[in-house]
């Protein structure tokens, strides 16, 4: 991928945050959202490319969010797979709370996992635990080996955990552990990523939340050299269906990064929208809008950070 192509990106995500933004503690999540989709499908069709979204929001049918199968840009030029989660954590934005992004993951054609807006059990952890997480192991066989590769005790641990009814099993089993529970209200994209990152604190996440952001996730990950792996929770036998007639026959398949996102011509680009672990958010001043991006390139394994101004 052309390298000013994938700097094209980050204006995607750059607008989309501040749209949102303008939206930030208003208590209408529905509408930070249509703002930040409004203004990355405008800014994606500026584009000489010719994308296809492969995972994202949702389907055609709940338009007018960026839709699976939705085609981007002038379609002049390379086709490119794209996911996308215009801005996660919309209710982070609604109610002025931490961690909120806009976000795209882009690959050659053929490259981004392809699969229904469902969700998906995770755990992610970073270069120096890599090899020791296993989705299918119990939490205390997964924090005992990641443990042992950072040279620390399981009390030492961090975990990061969605605030949701259905981890509170989970929650339980970290803590019978010994290690410590960092709950976030949303955006398990940066906490997936989050492992990945030295000045974190996290060293691992766990549970359930989108395959979108799996996908997501994943191509941060691959560039930043840690450890990914996620498998179906379909809800109910509808969205078991739904799975088997898009060709998934085994649910319990487990899918590493490289599964997610092959090969390596895979950009992550990423625009905070409020603060959070990966990216500080939007501010404005007198006379410019202040946005913190990063882009990252895994063929090169180049991680841009970016602090841009945009007048007024």
């Amino acid at each position: 991928m052309d390298r000013n192509l994938a700097l094209e990106f980050v204006r995607v995500t750059e607008a989309a945050a501040m749209a949102a933004a303008k939206w930030m503690g208003r208590g209408d999540k529905k509408a930070a959202d249509q703002a930040a989709v409004d203004a990355m499908r405008e800014r994606f069709n500026s584009i000489d490319f010719h994308g296809t979204i492969v995972i994202g929001e949702g389907e055609k049918d709940d338009a007018p969010e960026l839709y699976i199968g939705e085609e981007l840009g002038t379609k002049k030029g390379e086709k490119f797979d794209i996911a996308v989660d215009p801005l996660e954590c919309t209710d982070s934005v609604a109610n002025g709370v931490p961690n909120a992004i806009s976000v795209i993951a882009t690959g050659s054609h053929g490259s981004l996992f392809h699969a229904p807006d469902m969700y998906m059990n995770k755990i992610s952890c970073g270069p120096k635990a890599k090899g020791a997480i296993d989705l299918d192991a119990s939490v205390k066989t997964n924090l005992t080996k990641v443990a042992k590769k950072l040279d620390k005790e399981v009390s030492e641990l961090v975990v990061m955990v969605l605030d949701r009814p259905r981890h509170e099993e989970l929650i339980k089993e970290i803590r019978a552990c010994g290690a410590r529970v960092r709950l976030i209200s949303d955006g398990d994209v940066a906490g997936a990523i989050a492992p990945s990152l030295k000045e974190s604190g996290i060293d691992l996440l766990m549970g359930i939340g989108a395959s979108a952001e799996a996908v997501l996730a994943s191509t941060a990950i691959k560039c930043l050299g840690g450890d990914f792996m996620a498998k179906f929770w379909p809800k109910d036998e509808a969205q078991q269906e739904r799975l088997k007639q898009m060709g998934f026959k085994n649910l319990n398949k487990v899918y590493t990064a490289d599964d997610l996102a092959k090969g390596d011509d895979l950009t992550f680009t990423a625009t905070g929208v409020i603060d959070g672990p990966l990216l500080k958010g939007v501010r404005v001043t007198a006379n410019h809008i202040i946005t913190h991006s990063v882009v990252m390139r895994v063929n090169t394994g180049t991680i841009r950070f970016l602090e841009t101004h945009h007048k007024i």
